[in-house]
């Protein structure tokens, strides 16, 4: 599965291809409990096709509603949902309170490269800041550059920082990393799963899930990672799992692990350090044994302590603060 927001940008570009005017709805703020968190996209037409989330179907049907009745002009302009909002009848849950940047796009050659752009940077092709003119219909982009926030609003203008999806990858399948893939998906991740040996892809089928039928080193090494990426060996199979990880190191992945026992997990760093002569810094970036301690037995709960720890990593969280 692609990531959510992969997925908003390309049927952007897909509608614009086809000649169809779109409207695209950004998440800037949120106040107290919201579903989806500043960055998060929506693309709608006026007939009242949507593709992504804001508020999880509160929000999305009082705009589609009101995209219906004409009431977004040409301006690029931004609206509130919750208490004191657009719409204050229409609660959100646990009372929380969206703020929702709004803009149209004609189906014009401009539109087309701007979404082309914002697809490549999803991609992680590069990082690219959007510049909004509120009150307007101006906005231009500027590729690599630097920021720290997702989301800036100034009094005419908004900042939207544009970046590669998260995606996991898998390096070789197992009942821990089917389940990985499951839950991953439930957490909006791309996933992709790479294995070379057809005995186990012969027989794999999960949707949304890209397939692979390639040694995961090879992947890596050609490309397949960028900084929103993790990287997770769930084999015990150090054919795949250290080469993996030697491949790994020399990414700008977010988190890399691999799963196994203390014991096993020292043996295997003690390998990879002699076989790739990596250093104490490369080595510190691998998490073995993997994911949170958690008295985890089964290959489920194996799997949902990787995931909380790359959600944790994912987040900026310390151990020492869980």
């Amino acid at each position: 599965m692609q990531n959510l927001d992969l997925q908003v940008i390309q049927q952007a570009l897909k509608w614009i291809e086809q000649g169809h005017r779109v409207w695209l709805c950004t998440v800037l703020a949120t106040f107290g409990s919201a579903p989806r968190g500043p960055g998060s996209m929506l693309v709608a037409l006026s007939t009242g096709a949507f593709c992504g989330s804001l508020s999880g179907g509160c929000v999305e049907d009082d705009f589609l509603e009101r995209l219906g009745r004409n009431e977004f002009d040409e301006f690029n302009q931004i609206v509130r949902y919750g208490e004191s909002g657009l719409a204050p009848s229409r609660e959100l849950p646990c009372g929380g309170v969206l703020d929702v940047l709004v803009e149209k796009f004609e189906p014009d050659c401009a539109a087309q490269e701007h979404f082309a752009v914002l697809l490549r940077a999803l991609q992680g092709q590069y990082l690219l800041v959007r510049h909004i003119t509120l009150g307007a219909c101006s906005r231009k982009i500027e590729v690599d550059v630097s920021v720290d926030a997702t989301v800036a609003v100034d009094a005419d203008q908004v900042r939207i920082r544009v970046g590669a999806a998260r995606r996991l990858l898998v390096a070789g399948l197992s009942p821990v990393a089917e389940f990985c893939a499951s839950f991953a998906l439930a957490l909006g991740y791309e996933v992709i799963v790479c294995d070379p040996r057809g005995e186990l892809t012969s027989t794999f089928a999960m949707t949304h899930v890209k397939l692979m039928k390639m040694m995961p080193a090879t992947y890596i090494s050609q490309g397949g990672c960028h900084a929103a990426t993790a990287i997770v060996a769930l084999t015990h199979d150090p054919r795949l799992d250290d080469l993996t990880l030697l491949e790994a190191v020399r990414t700008p992945a977010f988190y890399i692990g691999a799963m196994g026992s203390r014991r096993t997990s020292e043996k295997r760093m003690e390998r990879v350090r002699r076989i790739g002569g990596l250093d104490d810094d490369a080595l510190d970036r691998i998490h073995a044994p993997i994911g949170l301690k958690l008295g985890s037995k089964t290959p489920a709960e194996i799997a949902l302590a990787v995931m909380a720890d790359i959600v944790r990593v994912s987040n900026g969280v310390s151990r020492d603060h869980l």
